[in-house]
């Protein structure tokens, strides 16, 4: 892996680039999309953004876990979790993405 992590400034940045606003503005954008996103998922809604990825909240309802150091039993309590489910056009991406850099590694000497 290549351990680069992409940042709101690296959207912000991407945004400035290939759209033209000014980065400022564009930062604004990069914002604006994120605080939809995470409203909607607080309020318990679904994000799909088609071609990447569908957001889902769910409700675990309450079970008995175990320490795994001790074997002792403890309630875990219910909660409620956000789900991150990738489309197939992006599973294809990263896979193909994959295989490239598999047989670029063969190539060298």
């Amino acid at each position: 892996m290549s351990g680069k992590t992409i940042t709101r400034a690296d959207l912000a940045e991407a945004v400035f680039r290939k759209v033209g606003l000014s980065r400022t503005e564009s930062a604004e954008l990069v914002e604006m999309v994120i605080d939809e996103v995470c409203g909607a998922i607080v309020r318990g809604d679904s994000v799909k953004l088609s071609s990447f990825a569908t957001f889902q909240v769910r409700d675990k309802k309450e079970r008995i876990g175990r320490n795994p150091k001790t074997g002792e039993e403890v309630p875990i309590s219910p909660r409620r979790v956000m789900t991150f489910k990738a489309s197939n056009v992006l599973k294809s991406r990263v896979l193909k993405g994959h295989l490239n850099r598999k047989v670029k590694s063969k190539d060298k000497p």
